[in-house]
Parts: structure tokens; C-alpha cells; sequence
């Protein structure tokens, strides 16, 4: 039986900074402040964390901050991906090293490699450590979708435990190829409800950002058999799961933030702040949705 990172909702963490660099008081508290609000995992130095801008250094440094912070209150998953293997593995090993409780390893971005190639990147990476690594499909950014058949292949992995799966078409595929110890995370705050109708585990989320408490929500009460409440709520967040995407993510969860008195600073280049028009829409989604008076 594989290994059960965590169920429900995963924050997909944002990285604060502030003028000298990363703003770890920041960080500290908005941890705290998942831990209180019901967030069931944290993922750390994930998309929303702006990996891609994080040079190695800081990018283990936050994973062991992270770690030492929530000390094992809830898990910590640590974003550990690249389309370089061994820049992938080395990562791993890091994050391992210091204990977290699993890796999301992201499809190859850039290099485009075959299926098969994808199977053995993620073969390899998995040969280096014994962390339960979920995998990540999100082609919108790495400009290549892995199919189902690779992912039935790669859960005969042992610590190849789950995936994150940003392509709503494969999640009834998946469901029925990987069978039943392999969990499945919605990477799309919009189509939480559907994933864990069909059999997923919960989501990795951006929304969590600015409401970890009605993210993880939607998977209580599915899982307590009030559908009628899951459904009420995963509707509610649509307007602003919209705004949260308007631009490229996490400017507009920063704005949001920032918006809301939280002040996690600004995103790296060469993701920029928001255009007036589409603040103006956050803004007013998130007074809608009762967030701002």
C-alpha cells in the first residue's frame, strides 16, 4: 500500500520578500496562520512560491525553514522539480535530507523529452531517494502534457505515490489506471469538487493563499457527505479563482494579499504587478466575496 502524503488542502505556499530578499518573519506567520486556519499541507518552493526565480541557495534554505517551522504539525512538501535530473535530484536528496514529508517533482519544462524520456527522468529521480514524491502535470507551463499511460507505469514505483494533475481530461483516466493507493490532487482551484467526485484526494492550491479555511472546506464536507455544501462553496470560489488567474500567477495572490493587509511584498522578475484594470476586478472580487468590507 503506497504511502498518504496528506488529504484535502494543500497551500501551494507563496515566498514573501521584502527589500534584502526573502521576508522569513513573513513566512513564519503566514505558516502559522495555515496551521490555525485547517490547511492540511503546505507545500513549499511549489509555482506560487516563484521556484523559478529562486536561486538554489534560498531555495533550500525556505524548504529547511519551513520544515523546522511547522515541525511535523502538518506535512511539508517541498517543490524539488527541474528540467535538469540531477539539478532535480540534488534538490531532492536536500529536501530529504532535512525531512520533509514528500517532493512534487514537476514535469520537464522547456526541454520537451519524450514520454519515454519522462519515465526516466522521473525513474531516476525516484531511484535517488526513499521521500514519496508526487508528480506534477501542469502543461500550460512546462509546454508538455504526460499521458495517463506514463503515470500508470510510473505508480508501479513504490515512493511514486500521487500526482498533481492540472489536466482535468486525465483525472477519470487516472483514477481508473493507477488504482486506488495512488492519490490524485486537483491543480486547479476551479475543479476541486469534480476531482474528489472522481475518487481524487484533495488540491494543491493557489486560493489556499487567501482562504485556506474554505479550500479545505470543500474536501470536509465531501468527505462528511454534504455535497450540497461542497458544491455551494466550490461555486462561491469561482469568481475568484478567475481573479487569482487573471495574470500570470502569483502576481495577482500577491496583490491579493497585499490587498488584504497581509504584505508578502512583491513578485521577482519578470512577473510584474498587476495592469489598474485587473487589480480594479481583484479588488472588487474580493469584496464580493466578503473578504473586504
Amino acid at each position: 500500500m503506497k504511502q498518504r502524503i496528506f488529504e484535502g488542502s494543500g497551500v501551494a505556499i507563496i515566498t514573501p520578500f521584502n527589500e534584502k530578499g526573502i521576508d522569513y518573519n513573513k513566512f513564519e506567520e503566514l505558516i502559522e496562520w495555515h496551521i490555525a486556519e485547517g490547511t492540511d499541507a503546505i507545500i513549499v518552493c511549489g509555482t506560487t512560491g516563484e521556484s523559478a526565480t529562486l536561486p538554489i541557495e534560498d531555495h533550500k534554505a525556505l524548504i529547511k525553514f519551513c520544515v523546522d517551522t511547522v515541525n511535523h504539525r502538518i506535512p511539508v512538501i517541498a517543490g524539488a522539480g527541474s528540467n535538469d535530473t540531477y539539478h532535480a535530484i540534488n534538490t531532492t536528496q536536500y529536501a530529504e535530507s532535512v525531512g520533509v514529508d514528500g517532493i512534487l517533482s514537476v514535469v520537464p519544462y522547456y526541454n520537451k523529452p519524450s514520454q519515454r524520456g519522462l519515465y526516466t527522468h522521473f525513474e531516476t529521480i525516484a531511484k535517488s531517494t526513499k521521500a514519496p514524491i508526487i508528480l506534477y502535470n501542469v502543461p500550460g507551463r512546462t509546454g508538455l502534457d504526460m499521458s495517463p499511460q506514463i503515470v500508470k507505469e510510473l505508480a508501479q514505483i513504490d515512493n511514486i505515490v500521487a500526482i498533481k494533475e492540472c489536466n482535468f481530461n486525465h483525472i477519470g483516466e487516472l483514477r481508473n489506471l493507477c488504482g486506488p493507493d495512488f492519490a490524485i490532487y486537483s491543480g486547479e482551484d476551479d475543479k476541486v469538487l469534480p476531482v474528489l467526485a472522481m475518487g481524487g484526494q484533495g488540491v494543491i492550491s493557489v486560493m489556499a493563499n487567501i482562504i485556506p479555511k474554505d479550500t479545505h472546506e470543500i474536501y470536509a464536507r465531501f468527505m462528511a457527505g454534504d455535497i450540497k455544501g461542497a458544491q455551494a462553496l466550490q461555486l462561491k470560489v469561482l469568481n475568484l479563482v478567475k481573479a487569482l488567474f487573471i495574470e500570470s500567477s502569483p502576481s495577482p495572490t500577491k496583490e491579493a494579499m497585499n490587498i488584504l493587509g497581509m504584505n508578502v511584498g512583491e513578485c521577482r522578475l519578470p512577473i510584474v504587478g498587476m495592469e489598474p484594470n485587473n487589480k480594479a476586478f481583484l479588488h472588487e472580487t474580493l469584496k464580493a466575496y466578503g473578504l473586504l468590507k
